[in-house]
């Protein structure tokens, strides 16, 4: 087995760098990895101090890791950070990020690759978040005696671990000196596994947002415009072009009683233009806004990235893109300023989703149809709102914690190869 996974990542980095001429994102990834463990090793070379490596897989990732990072940095003052991207998504926007001392792109995982990345980091500790459980870097961080661990993470019954056929999948998991998971279900999942190194520290993403939620916000002059009038505001966010059948005759019918604020997923000219062409004429894009344009608009759309997390303050309700395509987008940052959320029906892979909607505080549709008795319902229903928004507070509070756990458990020494 373990030689087709490296067949299989061997095909992979050469099915990259075959698109790379034709797809960004590809291209981002090849070039980022060109001479990438010379670069590691130059930059490294003359810092002899003690280093931990937090590896995300993405953006989001680290924003679920985010928490743990802070706190760790703030705990071990001496030691140095370095932080790993495998996707150009989450590299490319906190490729500057202040919080980290050394930030790379993480190696493709080969025997040598592994080998010659852990010489140059020669980290104490491995943080894995969440998920992305590469066999090489973990197995020689085994070999090598370096502890590793992943936070945050959520295991379901169909995974490959849990498979009759699945033993090489399951021998990475036992390269971790601890696991840390979501939920009580993961765990019992890899305790009968035989699985003993095994904890229930909760989702730090929570940790995120209520920081978020309670820090000092962001001045966002160009929003303030917006929502002066004090019209109720809804929040779109991270949307696809799979959610506007959904959306649109809701955004048409209150359009003159509601102001919109949508930041869409990815970025890109003809996105924008299937935003614009909802309302014509009543959408204003962010950056070419000033206070008298956004006060005529009913649309304020975000052409930009990284202000999302500050919108859903301004927001009465949320909904979140994504669940009408492959799946659902970050639903916590709305859920900590306590807005009703709707998205499509692709939810059920998210733990928090899910407990959400059991609370009765996010509504899952599958057309247009439901979308908007779903939220006429709460529009003509203040009380139902407000207890809605009391639920889910109270929720996303009580989760917190989870990196608190964590760092109590590393400082008290039990976690060794």
């Amino acid at each position: 087995m373990l030689f087709l996974y490296d067949i299989a990542l061997s095909l992979y980095g050469l099915l990259l760098r075959l698109l790379a001429p034709f797809v960004p994102k590809a291209a981002a990834w090849v070039a980022g990895r060109r001479g990438l463990l010379a670069h590691i090793r130059q930059t490294l070379g003359t810092d002899s101090g003690p280093r931990v490596w937090f590896h995300c897989a993405s953006l989001g990732e680290f924003e679920q890791g985010r928490p743990l990072l802070e706190a760790y940095r703030k705990a071990h003052p001496g030691t140095k950070l370095v932080l790993t991207f495998f996707s150009p998504s989450g590299y490319e926007i906190r490729k500057s990020w202040p919080g980290a001392d050394y930030i790379f792109y993480l190696p493709l995982d080969t025997r040598g690759n592994a080998r010659a990345f852990l010489d140059a980091v020669r980290p104490q500790l491995v943080v894995f978040v969440k998920y992305e459980f590469w066999y090489h870097f973990l197995n020689e961080s085994h070999r090598r005696g370096i502890p590793a661990i992943v936070v945050s993470a959520i295991f379901r019954p169909d995974q490959v671990f849990f498979r009759p056929w699945g033993g090489f999948f399951r021998r990475i998991l036992t390269r971790f000196a601890h696991i840390f998971t979501q939920n009580e279900a993961s765990a019992a999942l890899l305790r009968n596994l035989g699985l003993a190194q095994v904890s229930v520290a909760g989702d730090t993403r929570f940790d995120t947002v209520v920081a978020t939620a309670a820090a000092l916000p962001r001045p966002l002059p160009l929003v303030d415009a917006f929502v002066a009038d004090g019209a109720p505001v809804l929040v779109v966010g991270s949307s696809w072009p799979e959610d506007l059948p959904a959306l649109t005759p809701l955004l048409q019918r209150y359009q003159h009683e509601l102001r919109v604020l949508v930041a869409p997923h990815e970025i890109s000219e003809t996105n924008l233009r299937l935003v614009e062409a909802v309302l014509p004429g009543q959408v204003q894009r962010y950056s070419q806004a000033d206070p008298a344009t956004v006060a005529q608009a009913r649309i304020l759309l975000f052409d930009n990235v990284g202000l999302l997390s500050q919108l859903y303050r301004f927001g009465k309700y949320a909904y979140i893109g994504g669940a009408f395509g492959k799946g659902l987008h970050n639903t916590l940052e709305a859920a900590a300023f306590g807005l009703p959320l709707f998205f499509g029906p692709t939810y059920a892979k998210f733990q928090e989703a899910v407990e959400l909607v059991e609370l009765e505080c996010a509504f899952p549709v599958h057309n247009a149809q439901e979308l908007e008795a779903a939220f006429t319902y709460l529009w003509h229903n203040e009380k139902a709102r407000l207890r809605l928004q009391d639920i889910m507070l109270d929720y996303v509070h009580g989760q917190a914690g989870a990196t608190a756990r964590i760092l109590q458990a590393l400082s008290m020494g039990n976690i060794k190869q």
